[in-house]
């Protein structure tokens, strides 16, 4: 197993500016950091990827999609611009040594239709990303897609239909991951949400029902621990937590109010909380 933080905890970016922070977080006894992909600045990603590898921290990589580069859209050029979205991103996991792009780029954070997805939309999504894992294949980097809650995003909101859409793509790099926080909101049952899609399951993200320090809120970390080891999972537990230190994020993730005492203590009680109930 390994034990991982989501820095957009602090940050959007990736520069020299993170350099101390990832020298705490090794050693506060993580084996790697996840790396938000928005800015594209590839000579930045590069450093990034020489320092964490200095450092000893393993890394995976973070994105999301656009109203303007939407992979689901009607709209031809926006699907295109959703694809070459998803590229960029892959490159820069590329040149920082990231094995994995996780989040919700299979369509547009935020936008709705007013209704669920289209038979139309579940082909064009399948159509952008089957293109996109050709690429990522190429460049040796695994496209996780992750499932968010009714009230983000109106394309995938449950494990089974995540696990059924990259089952029908059937490409060796698009997979899934899955999320404490959106399943506590969505799944009806922990065990059968993660037995339904432990094939196509490659990450994980610890992330509380207030998105603040795993442990210390109300999501059921029993079933979602005991229902991991029951499927064998072995890959990242990743810690996703949001604050207010960035509002344009904490407008987009509905955080207005602080929910802990630091990001210190999130990132240490969060990762005692990780080792003890998967290793105790």
């Amino acid at each position: 197993m390994k034990y991982g933080l989501n820095l957009l905890l602090w940050t959007t970016d990736v520069n020299e500016n993170l350099y101390p922070l990832c020298e705490q977080i090794k050693g506060w006894g993580y084996d790697g950091v996840e790396l938000p992909i928005f800015d594209m600045n590839r000579k930045n990603f590069a450093a990034a990827g020489k320092h964490l590898d200095d450092l000893g921290l393993e890394r995976t990589a973070v994105t999301v999609g656009t109203p303007d580069e939407n992979p689901i859209s009607p709209d031809a050029a926006k699907r295109k611009a959703g694809l070459e979205r998803i590229q960029r991103a892959v490159e820069m996991c590329q040149v920082a040594g990231a094995t994995h792009l996780c989040g919700p780029f299979h369509s547009a954070l935020g936008e709705f239709s007013g209704a669920g997805p289209t038979a139309d939309e579940w082909k064009w999504g399948q159509d952008t990303l089957r293109q996109a894992a050709d690429f990522a294949q190429q460049a040796g980097v695994m496209l996780t897609l992750e499932y968010l809650n009714r009230f983000e995003c109106y394309f995938l909101n449950s494990a089974a239909d995540t696990a059924r859409f990259c089952r029908e793509v059937d490409h060796p790099h698009l997979k899934m991951m899955y999320d404490t926080f959106h399943a506590n909101i969505e799944e009806k049952c922990i065990r059968s949400a993660v037995q339904v899609c432990a094939d196509q399951m490659v990450h994980v993200h610890i992330s509380e029902n207030d998105r603040s320090t795993p442990g210390e809120g109300a999501v059921n970390w029993d079933a979602s621990f005991a229902a991991l080891k029951e499927v064998n999972y072995d890959g990242w537990l990743m810690i996703e937590a949001f604050g207010l230190a960035l509002p344009a994020l904490a407008a987009a993730t509905k955080i207005w109010r602080r929910m802990f005492s630091s990001e210190e203590h999130l990132a240490t009680a969060g990762l005692q909380f990780m080792k003890s109930r998967w290793e105790g």
